[in-house]
């Protein structure tokens, strides 16, 4: 069982910064997808970055040039550079991992970081 970690959440004015990490317990060897999406409370959860083996990287139209996603292979770890935070941005976030099997895909979630953003 893959096991994944979220730290970085928090109360943030209008205009700031918070930097999300996810910690994945052991190394992935098999191609995968890792992400961060997002629930606010009675909207369904949506796609915020992910980022492919390959390194490319796919992000929400509402979260472009504001947001980046990186991964540190060393550490295991991936983050959400959040800049320009915006009080549609607050919601919990949550990591995630596919990895990619010949006839299924195994789906990993994080336990969620709350991100408020408010004055």
């Amino acid at each position: 069982q893959v096991q994944l970690v979220e730290s970085g959440g928090g109360l943030v004015q209008p205009g700031g910064s918070l930097r999300l990490s996810c910690e994945v317990s052991r190394s992935i060897s098999s191609p995968s997808l890792m992400g961060w999406y997002r629930q606010a409370p009675g909207k369904q959860r949506e796609l915020v970055a992910r980022l492919s083996v390959g390194g490319g990287t796919n992000y929400a139209d509402s979260v472009k040039g504001r947001f980046t996603i990186s991964s540190d292979n060393a550490e295991n770890t991936v983050y959400l550079q959040m800049n320009s935070l915006q009080s549609e941005d607050t919601a919990v976030y949550y990591c995630n991992l596919v990895v990619i099997g010949s006839m299924l895909n195994e789906v990993y979630w994080g336990q969620g970081t709350q991100v408020t953003v408010s004055t």
